[in-house]
């Protein structure tokens, strides 16, 4: 029965068959009516009338179509009474939502039609979404989908789940036993849809509670998995892929509790892996169930016997259906779509392959995998020989450090597979050489080149261009990690063959041809000079033709390659060339007149390289250069509301956006505006860096457009990331042109602090707080002494206060969860990087702090004082990042505060005496510089501290593994601060003599270059007042400072001066230097003859 007159039922009707109407006019008029006289003017009739019209309306669609627009229109934005924003359904009066909810659970309970319920059920989902966002009762709810559940019509029974599914909120503060009930009943129903349907809204529960609530249902896990064996037996491959894709869900949160079934759910993966009658989505969601495992809980894998033999098997197998109905590969050859096959069971097969070697590693992996390749690759079927081959590339990375020692025997399998008669394993062996190119990078190319080279250059002759073009792939790979001098005696032969590519009838092999000469030049540097008249004629004459649409890629490659050229050869090679090839890229840029033109974004990076090749002489293209670039680097984020399965589905197929879900909706972010944002900006970067004072016409319009609110755009962190390299630079630029003590700099720098201080406390990403913290100290070197003010340093320490209350919690977190890993466990990759990303916020803060002493001195101390609960917490932590931390930090208290940082030394003394005794080389290192630095700067207060850590460094230098690569910096810098000691705090040293004649023997300093001037310019003052220390061993000290001067620790007039020194040393004590230079390596020898002939 309804309550609405049936006149508004009328107008709904008409209302509902208008939004409907294939007529654009109509449909269009129909919309305005509901938003301008329904949802504007009576929102609490429309949502009843919709509700009743699910329940009374004749005809299916018009009920569907009606749950449809209710959940819709129910969650559209609407301004409460109070003018915040609010769901519209909630900002209705509260008797008005109970008679409507009431009715829309009547129509859940009540309706027969399963498609109808369906999106009934979604709208209820909406509602209960919209409660338990805001923290609004619906106390009927839960009743009635617990009834649902249990109701005698299974289609009710599904339809309760698939609405704890999509709001799993509704449950989650019910208590256990009651969620476990209504679990327990789904996997145990009758019918397979509402098992399955269970399954998906428990994965859906377990994701949204708390990791201390999901152990309690850990039990469950058998009664989920016994859910499985029957739907693989009824054949039925959609549902099996549901239920697979559930447990996907369920594995990433908390593969261990699988654990007690592990080896039994492997056997059933593999079983449903093998089976090719259940076709390849379900093949492959098993695949990925096994290969999550492998990603999140990868001990657990090791220690199953089957696991990993019985995967890569499986992965090996799988990488053999390939090229079905194309045994010759005729249709293959001739296709050019590259991308044709990414769904197929070869690539899933290689992408798990390339996981498990990553996660389980080389011990795990190689095995079992060669276990297999050797009979692979001698296989008469070519489909083996192919999947051997990308089963390398896809484990090359992952098994680094094993296959590193054994590449010969890797390349004797892979090199063969470059003269193989079927083209598709000459592909695949091009790809394995690519691929371990960049895998074992610097090796490959130094050791092998030999055997590589020689034998890929020649497969560019293949008769298929797709091979052709594979090969040519490959050595970008090779070249962009080659040195000069391996490349230089293969530049002729490569050349030659890529130059006959460029005479390819296939465009797509042209095009590749260019991107590798690019790398081959950058990489050859000066020595492609000689190549650079056949070469820079012929994309001229590309860049110069008027050419149709299908040849922009093509040009855009031309212009890339010109101008990589032009960077490896330089201005004074090019001649004329390059104001030519300027002016022929402006010619271009004017021609760009579609925006999918792909020469538009290549034009950007080639611009940024003839500035580079040019410097100043660039100036005059500027005005032509900037304003497209400065368009893209301040373009506003496309981000639209989805609330629109269609729309969704639309957008999904689409290249270049983003979904997120998001209360309810789904936003979409077009990314691959940002994507040329971020590009935009680092290309301006370039532009400051290298032009400096002539960029100053466009600073104040970049850092205020563009920059400063970069700092804050955060709907993408690599704009943040290239905005914080670009603020620093904007402001030397202007700072050159202006002078260091200008009003134009104090006014832009003014503008530009406030901003930068802001995003420390605001940047939620933590690598990207590092950047931010880097591009605050990076303006205060540039602004230099007295840049910031009392207010600004306040706001620094309570913005790094934030920081480090927030790092606390997650180092306490990161150990909650290693307790509960088991014996052997290591921390997942997740973690690792985690703890890598906060070691570099840590340092990066550090320098923050550095730079502001620096620049402050004590005028910084009153704010830094504020923070000492964290240097005092961090200096006894048994975590040694935050150990360095905080001793860095004391060093310059001691560095910049001087006499004045005795006020601390209660605070200081201690952390340094424990810090010389660290077993963390790092940690040494810090503290003994400390110790240098408060002999040196600290006054007479810090003397006698200094005079009696004498023994303590003395020990440093005397480790057995002193000088040992992890060592050696802790070693230099305690010999540095020996020798600051005995020059500055000569009075409290006893036996003075002694010590300087032993601190001797803690020389050389070559690996130091703060450490070495110090120490060689107090080893100079020796020899200049005669001191025994020196004179008694002067072969010694003569030795001591070459090995410095070859490391280049000792440079410039420093360098100088110690040289004249010694030189009157080794005449005074009339010492044999030919007898002493046989104790030096020939580099030494050739270096001593250098600077004592």
């Amino acid at each position: 029965m309804s309550v609405l007159p049936p006149e508004v039922h009328t107008a709904l009707a008409n209302l509902l068959q208008g939004l409907q109407s294939p007529d654009n006019v109509q449909r269009t008029a129909a919309e305005q009516q509901l938003n301008d006289e329904w949802v504007a003017q009576r929102p609490e009739v429309l949502l009843m009338g919709l509700s009743e019209q699910i329940e009374l309306a004749q005809e299916t669609p018009t009920r569907t179509f009606a749950a449809v627009i209710f959940r819709r229109q129910s969650s559209k934005p609407r301004k409460t009474q109070s003018g915040q924003a609010a769901d519209l359904f909630l900002t209705l009066q509260a008797p008005e939502r109970e008679a409507i909810r009431a009715k829309l659970l009547q129509c859940l309970a009540n309706e027969a039609d399963n498609s109808v319920r369906s999106k009934v059920g979604d709208a209820v989902a909406e509602l209960a979404r919209q409660h338990t966002d805001e923290g609004v009762a619906w106390p009927e709810l839960l009743g009635a989908l617990f009834q649902a559940s249990q109701s005698q019509v299974p289609a009710q029974r599904e339809n309760a789940f698939r609405i704890f599914s999509t709001t799993p909120q509704i449950i989650e503060k019910q208590h256990e036993d009651v969620v476990m009930s209504a679990f327990k009943g789904g996997f145990a129903d009758s019918e397979t849809s509402v098992r399955i349907a269970a399954v998906e809204a428990f994965a859906s529960f377990f994701r949204s509670i708390t990791k201390k609530a999901q152990s309690k249902y850990f039990g469950l896990v058998p009664e989920i998995l016994n859910i499985l064996p029957p739907i693989k037996d009824s054949r039925d491959a959609e549902l099996l892929t549901k239920a697979l894709v559930s447990l996907i869900d369920l594995a990433e949160v908390a593969p261990k509790m699988f654990k007690p079934l592990f080896n039994s759910l492997v056997h059933f993966s593999i079983s449903v892996i093998q089976d090719k009658d259940l076709g390849e989505t379900a093949r492959q969601n098993a695949l990925e169930l096994m290969a999550t495992f492998a990603d999140n809980a990868p001990q657990m894998c090791k220690k199953d016997p089957n696991f990993t033999n019985d995967m890569v098997t499986q992965c090996l197998s799988l990488m053999t259906d390939v090229g079905a109905d194309d045994d010759d590969a005729e249709e293959w050859n001739v296709s050019e779509d590259l991308d044709e096959e990414s769904d197929s069971n070869h690539v899933a097969g290689e992408q798990c392959m390339d996981r498990l070697a990553n996660k389980l590693g080389g011990q795990a992996i190689l095995p079992p995998t060669f276990n297999w390749l050797p009979r692979m690759m001698t296989s008469s079927a070519w489909r083996d020989r192919h999947a051997a081959l990308m089963a390398i590339s896809a484990i090359s990375e992952g098994c680094r450090d094993l296959m590193i020692g054994e590449l010969d025997k890797v390349l004797d399998l892979v090199i063969p597979a470059l003269r193989d008669p079927h083209p598709r394993v000459r592909w695949a062996g091009c790809n394995a050489v690519g691929q371990m190119s960049t895998d074992f990078a610097g090796t490959m190319q130094g050791q092998y080149h030999q055997i590589v080279l020689p034998n890929i250059i020649p497969v560019l002759e293949s008769a298929e261009p797709r091979v052709q073009a594979h090969a040519a792939a490959a050595l970008v790979n090779f070249c962009e990690e080659a040195e000069k001098d391996i490349l230089e005696p293969y530049l002729d032969q490569l050349l030659n063959h890529l130059l006959m590519l460029l005479q390819s009838p296939k465009r797509f092999v042209q095009e590749q041809a260019l991107s590798t000469i690019a790398t081959v030049a950058d990489s050859a540097e000066t020595a492609f000079g000689t190549y650079y008249n056949t070469l820079m004629p012929l994309l001229f004459n590309v860049l110069q033709e008027e050419q149709s649409k299908e040849y922009r890629l093509l040009r855009a490659k031309a212009m890339e390659c010109a101008t990589l050229i032009a960077l490896a050869v330089g201005k004074e090679r090019m001649g004329p060339d390059a104001l030519n090839l300027v002016q022929l890229l402006g010619r271009i840029q004017n021609s760009v007149t579609e925006s999918d033109d792909p020469q538009a974004s290549y034009l950007l990076h080639c611009w940024g390289r003839m500035c580079r090749v040019m410097g100043r002489e660039f100036v005059p293209f500027l005005a032509g250069v900037i304003p497209p670039l400065t368009e893209l680097a301040g373009a506003k984020a496309d981000i639209q509301l989805l609330d629109d399965e269609e729309r969704v589905a639309q957008i999904q197929d689409e290249e270049g956006w983003e979904l997120v879900p998001l209360k309810g909706k789904v936003i979409g972010i077009k990314t691959s505006i940002l994507d040329d944002k971020h590009m935009a900006i680092e290309l301006i970067v370039i532009y400051a860096q290298v032009l400096e004072d002539a960029f100053e016409p466009y600073v104040n319009d970049i850092m205020d457009k563009i920059a400063l609110p970069g700092l804050a755009f955060f709907f993408h962190d690599p704009v943040r990331v290239a905005s914080a390299k670009c603020v620093p630079a904007l402001l030397n630029a202007y700072k050159k042109a202006h002078g260091p003590e200008s009003t134009q700099l104090g006014q832009l720098w003014e503008r530009t602090v406030e901003r930068v201080l802001e995003v420390l406390s605001t940047e939620p990403a933590i690598d990207t707080l590092a950047e931010m913290y880097q591009c605050f100290y990076e303006c205060l070197e540039c602004i230099g002494k007295n840049c910031l003010t009392q207010t600004h340093m306040a706001a620094f320490i309570e913005s790094a206060r934030s920081v480090l209350v927030d790092y606390q919690e997650r180092v306490k977190d990161r150990l909650e969860e290693q307790a509960e890993n088991e014996d052997g466990e290591e921390a997942s990759e997740e973690t690792l990087f985690a703890i890598e990303d906060d070691q570099n916020l840590l340092s990066d803060m550090n320098k923050a702090f550095h730079t502001i002493f620096k620049n402050m001195g004590i005028q910084f101390l009153p704010h830094w004082e504020k923070l000492m609960e964290f240097y005092s917490s961090a200096i006894v932590n048994q975590d040694p990042t935050q150990r360095q931390w905080a001793i860095c930090i004391f060093d310059d208290v001691l560095e910049f505060a001087g006499p004045e940082s005795w006020k601390y030394n209660q605070q200081i003394i201690q952390p340094l005496i424990a810090g010389m005794q660290d077993e963390v080389p790092a940690n040494r290192q810090a503290a003994v510089y400390g110790v240098g630095v408060a002999a040196h700067k600290g006054g007479e207060a810090w003397s006698d501290f200094a005079a009696a850590s004498l023994p303590t460094l003395f020990q440093v230098c005397q480790q057995p593994n002193a000088r040992n690569d992890d060592d050696v910096f802790a070693t230099e810098n305690a010999s540095a601060a020996i020798a600051k000691i005995l020059l500055h705090n000569t009075a409290k040293v006893q036996n003075w003599q002694d010590v300087a004649t032993a601190w001797v023997d803690t020389l050389p300093i070559v690996n130091d270059e703060e450490a070495a001037p110090f120490a060689y310019s107090f080893l100079a003052k020796l020899i200049e007042q005669q001191n025994q220390a020196v004179f008694s061993q002067p072969a010694k000290v003569f030795a001591f400072v070459v090995q410095a001067l070859e490391a280049e620790t000792l440079q410039g007039t420093t360098a100088s001066h110690v040289v004249s020194a010694v030189k009157s040393l080794i005449q005074a004590t009339s010492t044999n230097l030919g007898q002493v230079a046989g104790s030096l390596t020939p580099e030494q020898q050739r270096t001593a003859q250098a600077y004592f002939s």
